[in-house]
């Protein structure tokens, strides 16, 4: 017997709790990430691997620089989830009758509701970015004056930079993840113990993880560097242009930049996140209904 769809609210608020979840725990590889994304090829002061640029940013700045900029995140992540749940049930119903595969389906609704979901985190992105920039280092006291200087010196255009590059970003990064969990969990043995189907969450939503970091690197790259810029003249603006000049200037490989500390926390945070979202639904499932 199928199980009865979970309300709205549960799905929310399920998804909320895996979502922060997977934050607190990754965090500090995004922060990472970032420093690697906006540091130009050839800088002499850049961190050469993952393991010197901890030792770097905890010996020169303490621990709590791996956590800097989480408050955006955090406070976007209910809102976001609920804007994600909405929107991929509304495709769903409009792509359905006209898309037989399942597989098909699930990468169309995951691009569409990536799409909808950039509109909503493009501004907590670009504040939780400046604040990670060890550039801006002493510049922002807080997140609220990050916010109070961006307001004062580039205006409303300035939450909404980089705009293009994080659409193009959830974009991919649904497209590669929904279109491999869906596939990988048609090819797994099916599961007989909930230990059984929480191992097959966790390889579905790593291998989706991974597979949607491999297609989305290159504009994160890009978003990273359009939303890093706080004064004029701007280097980047449009993806395209941006992409193209990033490979002129320091080759193919700079698109993928923080790759590993991205793909560390992405490819097992995916896994974090089908993971806690099943047992958090399995325990609303019990209470609630």
């Amino acid at each position: 017997m199928a199980e009865k769809p979970l309300p709205l609210w549960m799905n929310v608020s399920a998804g909320a709790i895996a979502g922060v979840t997977e934050i607190l725990v990754c965090y500090p590889l995004d922060v990472v990430k970032t420093r690697f994304q906006l540091q130009v090829t050839g800088s002499t002061a850049g961190y050469k691997n993952l393991g010197d640029a901890f030792t770097q940013i905890i010996k020169q700045e303490g621990f709590g620089a791996l956590y800097r900029g989480i408050i955006p995140p955090i406070m976007v992540e209910a809102p976001k989830r609920a804007i994600k749940f909405t929107a991929n049930e509304e495709y769903t119903k409009l792509f359905k009758p006209h898309v037989k595969d399942a597989q098909v389906l699930s990468i169309l609704t995951g691009m569409s509701a990536g799409f909808t979901e950039s509109l909503v985190v493009v501004s907590p992105e670009l504040i939780k970015i400046r604040l990670q920039d060890k550039r801006n280092a002493g510049l922002y006291k807080s997140t609220g004056d990050c916010v109070k200087k961006i307001w004062a010196s580039e205006g409303i255009a300035g939450f909404v930079r980089g705009a293009e590059a994080t659409a193009y970003r959830h974009i991919s990064w649904n497209a590669g993840y929904f279109g491999c969990i869906q596939y990988v969990r048609s090819i797994l043995p099916k599961a007989e113990s909930k230990e059984a189907k929480m191992l097959n969450n966790m390889a579905a939503g790593t291998i989706g993880g991974t597979v949607g970091t491999v297609l989305n690197t290159p504009f994160d790259v890009v978003k990273s560097r359009v939303q890093g810029q706080i004064s004029a003249p701007y280097k980047y603006y449009w993806c395209a242009p941006s992409i193209a000049t990033i490979v002129r200037e320091e080759g193919f490989t700079a698109l993928y930049k923080g790759f590993v500390p991205k793909v560390l926390r992405l490819g097992p945070g995916g896994g974090i996140l089908l993971v806690t979202f099943d047992v958090v639904t399995s325990y609303m499932r019990k209470t609630f209904m």
